[in-house]
C-alpha cells in the first residue's frame, strides 16, 4: 500500500527547471512509486492530459499521461526514461482550431502547435520493467509534449511566425520571466476554466 498521495504545486515557464533536460532514473523502489502516484494525483486535480517530473521541480525523466482520446479511449500510464520515435513533423502552419495545445506549465494560454499525428515512447515502468505506449492524434501529441518536457523545451519552443510572437508578448505581459513561479492545483483557481 503506497503512502498518502500529495498534490503538488506546478511550476510556471520562466524557471530553469523547466528548460533544464532531466536525469534518467536509476533507483527504482517505493519512493519512485509514490512521486509517480503524486503526479497522477496532481495531473488529475489539474485537469491536465500528462505531466512530467520537472513540471513539479523533481529532475528525473518520467511523466504520466490519462487522457481520452477522440475515439473516447481512455489512455493512462507512466513511462520512465522515454525514447521517442515519431512520424513526420508537419511543415505547415498548425491549424488554429485542430492544432490547439495547452500546457500546466504556461496556466490559462493555449496556441497552435505542429505535431507529427504518430508516437511511440519506449522506457520503463515504476519497477524498472519495459513499457511502450504509441498512439495517434492526441495521444501522440501528448506523448511528445511530455518527452520534450524532460528534454527541458515547452511547446511554447515550437511555435512559429505569428504564434511564437504571441507567446512571447504573453510571457513578458504575465511576467514569467524568473523563477519561482507557480501554481497549485486544487487551491488557486484554475487557470483553463475546467
Amino acid at each position: 500500500m503506497l503512502a498518502h498521495m500529495a498534490i503538488r504545486p506546478i511550476v510556471i515557464v520562466g524557471d530553469p527547471v523547466l528548460a533544464t533536460p532531466a536525469v534518467q532514473v536509476t533507483v527504482f523502489g517505493d519512493e519512485l512509486a509514490a512521486f509517480v502516484e503524486d503526479l497522477f494525483e496532481t495531473n488529475t486535480v489539474a485537469h491536465g492530459a500528462g505531466l512530467a517530473a520537472n513540471q513539479v521541480g523533481d529532475p528525473r525523466s518520467v511523466f504520466v499521461y490519462d487522457l481520452v482520446d477522440d475515439d473516447r479511449v481512455r489512455h493512462r500510464g507512466c513511462v520512465v526514461n522515454p525514447v521517442l520515435e515519431t512520424s513526420e513533423l508537419p511543415e505547415t502552419m498548425p491549424d488554429p482550431d485542430d492544432d490547439i495545445e495547452g500546457c500546466l506549465s504556461v496556466p490559462g494560454e493555449r496556441f497552435p502547435t505542429g505535431r507529427a499525428d504518430w508516437a511511440r515512447v519506449s522506457g520503463v515502468d515504476v519497477h524498472g520493467e519495459p513499457v511502450v505506449v504509441e498512439g495517434r492524434d492526441y495521444l501522440a501529441r501528448c506523448l511528445q509534449h511530455e518527452t520534450d518536457h524532460l528534454r527541458g523545451h515547452l511547446y511554447l519552443d515550437r511555435l512559429v511566425g505569428r504564434n511564437q510572437r504571441a507567446a512571447r508578448k504573453m510571457i513578458k505581459r504575465r511576467q514569467w520571466t524568473v523563477a519561482g513561479n507557480q501554481w497549485f492545483p486544487g487551491v488557486d483557481p484554475d487557470p483553463f476554466g475546467w
